[in-house]
């Protein structure tokens, strides 16, 4: 119990390199499945280019003939300061700690020193601030009074887009969700509907259609209607990656925090990845810091992580998207 009572605060490069950079790079990052700025310089000035056209000249003369330059959706990203916070009671934390320390088979249980269960420290607040970062990128209000209000998500500034009818939106209804076909119909809409600009980005890889949980069910259920022997082994052995027509399909995973909230509980979307950008900065401003320790008067250890982050849709007219009509 005495390590776990060992004050401990990351800051600067540790700050980084121990708690941010894993869960922002890699793997992790693109179970995200968007765009992501870790430690860009302040103010963080997002991009998006669109390939001039029609670039190619005759050659008959000396001279210079560039034109205009290439059109470019630009926006700052505003970063919040955020302030993690969790407190357990030390028994409770304790077994929270060993239980993934026991987990790990490379751990003699026999010869624990205090960097494997700084690790499991680590990595069990490491986790709630990853949850809590992935949430509030997507329903994030700051206009509410509790939960998730710390910066504004990605659905707030598109269901302005849907209310000023810069972005292309359409229904579903619950029936719908009944027959897994109907997945197909949301899919072809979504793609058929949106801007020339997103067609053309489906050569470079990187669009996705973003789901509920639901609709993401519904397309695995279809899949396991065709009869074939790829489809029946993937019936039992499940999925790792969905798509269709070669575009990913990400389920965002939102459905028990959607329920509460003024934000649609079904939807699904087709954008550009680069479309969707969150931000997140531990290095440019005082007091950012991850600290953990022990409070022996209550018997409680304690976390709290201070960084800045943000998010932002570079362009709401990139972005086509269908929801549950209203019972």
């Amino acid at each position: 119990m005495s390590y776990l009572e060992n004050p401990k605060t990351y800051t600067g490069t540790d700050l980084e390199t121990i708690f941010f950079r894993p869960m922002l790079s890699g793997p992790s990052a693109e179970q995200l499945g968007i765009r992501i700025l870790y430690n860009m310089p302040v103010p963080t000035t997002i991009q998006l280019w669109d390939a001039k056209r029609d670039i190619l000249q005759k050659y008959t003369a000396a001279g210079w003939n560039g034109g205009t330059a290439s059109r470019k959706y630009q926006k700052t990203i505003r970063l919040s300061r955020v302030k993690a916070e969790l407190g357990f009671s030390a028994a409770d934390y304790f077994s929270m700690v060993y239980e993934l320390i026991t987990g790990r088979p490379d751990v003699n249980m026999d010869d624990l020193s205090g960097t494997e269960l700084e690790k499991a420290e680590t990595e069990l607040f490491r986790r709630s601030i990853a949850e809590g970062i992935r949430v509030t990128m997507w329903i994030g209000d700051t206009t509410g009074t509790k939960g998730y209000n710390t910066f504004d998500g990605f659905l707030k500034p598109i269901l302005a887009g849907i209310s000023e009818e810069t972005v292309y939106s359409t229904t579903y209804t619950a029936q719908d969700l009944t027959a897994p076909a109907k997945i197909i119909d949301i899919f072809e809409s979504l793609y058929a509907n949106s801007v020339e600009q997103v067609k053309d980005l489906k050569a470079e890889g990187q669009l996705a259609y973003f789901v509920t949980s639901d609709l993401y069910h519904l397309y695995e259920r279809y899949l396991d209607s065709i009869g074939a022997e790829a489809a029946y082994r993937e019936r039992i052995q499940g999925r790792d990656q969905l798509a269709y027509h070669g575009i990913p399909v990400v389920d965002i995973r939102l459905t028990s925090y959607l329920t509460g909230t003024s934000y649609h509980k079904s939807f699904g979307m087709l954008t550009d990845r680069r479309n969707l950008v969150l931000a997140v900065n531990t290095s440019d401003f005082p007091g950012n810091e991850i600290r953990m320790w022990y409070n022996p008067d209550l018997m409680e250890n304690r976390q709290r992580a201070v960084f800045m982050a943000g998010c932002e849709v570079l362009d709401e007219a990139l972005i086509s998207y269908a929801h549950l009509a209203a019972s």
